[in-house]
């Protein structure tokens, strides 16, 4: 009886102003938890994603949905999480991106070097089923890296895209003006063509941004090309595993659960727990649960605004 006229005397309460009760249509985000994949043994190895378009934009969660941190952010939150757990003997990157923006990817390649530089534990990286630009890019972090047999990568570069809706608005009567300071202010802008020295800039603007791609592979680890012949391996081409091993841009060609193998060795612990960080409510149950996810144009080309600024990119769309 108690149980029935409860909710009765709340309702009266509120409808009457005599009080206020606020509970959340959306439940606030929950710091990371961590679950155990595989393995008993005393040392721990994280698993950490590198998994979709890297951004670091959130995801929007829609009406009554909560939204989703950044890549950029989620690893930052996970390495961070990783640095004050002393168990933690060692990282595998599972990767499976075409890449993303050029910030993005460059701000998480370097928070994998310094939770290197501060734990000076192994970390390795195994190439699902693409990492490709930006996802390789972020791949040369690791020690070493590792692909499946069936992975892509490659795709070294840079690219920057625009539209160009000139001749659309002109069909449809409609008309853009821009008062600027300067004749490069509006440069890229999608309202009209850009110019041969527009170009040029941009184009100065790519190379930098590419040199410093080649930079981070001539830094690996494992390197043994020359910048000559890098220079002829990146020019935007994609590779298979078995290419990118001849061509000396990852070390080895074996499966997850080979370089789980390696890490455990390495550690010193045949039975290292395999970990994963996950946020309440998105429960993983194997090494390979969330490694495929599946995205839409728009989201691919997190970044890149058709109607607004141009962004540079380490991406592969085909």
């Amino acid at each position: 009886m108690r149980c029935a006229v409860l909710p009765f005397f709340l309702l009266l309460a509120l409808l009457s102003g005599c009080a206020f009760v606020n509970v959340p249509l959306i439940p606030p985000p929950s710091p990371l938890a961590e679950q155990v994949l595989e393995g008993d043994g005393t040392k721990k190895i994280l698993l950490l994603d590198i998994s979709g378009t890297i951004s670091e934009e959130e995801k929007p969660g829609g009406l009554l949905g909560r939204a989703t941190p950044s890549l950029v952010s989620l690893i930052r939150e996970s390495l961070h999480k990783a640095e004050q757990d002393k168990a933690i003997a060692g990282i595998i990157l599972r990767i499976n991106s075409p890449g993303g923006t050029v910030t993005a990817s460059d701000i998480i390649h370097h928070d994998i070097m310094m939770f290197k530089k501060r734990r000076n534990v192994p970390v390795l990286a195994c190439i699902v089923a693409t990492g490709a630009s930006g996802g390789y890019y972020v791949a040369t972090a690791a020690d070493e890296i590792t692909a499946h047999p069936t992975a892509i990568t490659g795709s070294i570069g840079v690219i920057l895209m625009k539209f160009n809706v000139e001749g659309l608005m002109g069909k449809i009567g409609v008309e853009e003006q821009t008062v600027k300071s300067g004749d490069k202010k509006d440069i890229m802008s999608p309202f009209r063509k850009a110019t041969p020295e527009e170009v040029r800039l941009g184009q100065e603007i790519i190379d930098q941004l590419y040199g410093r791609f080649l930079d981070m592979i001539m830094e690996r680890p494992k390197n043994s090309l020359t910048r000559d012949e890098l220079r002829k391996l990146a020019d935007g081409r994609i590779y298979t595993a078995g290419q990118a091993l001849a061509a000396k841009l990852i070390d080895r060609i074996g499966y997850l659960d080979d370089v789980i193998a390696q890490i455990r060795t390495t550690v010193g612990d045949g039975k290292a727990r395999v970990v994963s960080y996950y946020r309440p409510g998105s429960y993983k149950g194997s090494i390979y649960a969330g490694a495929a996810e599946k995205e839409g144009l728009a989201e691919a080309l997190s970044g890149f605004d058709a109607f607004g600024s141009s962004s540079f990119m380490y991406l592969w769309r085909p």
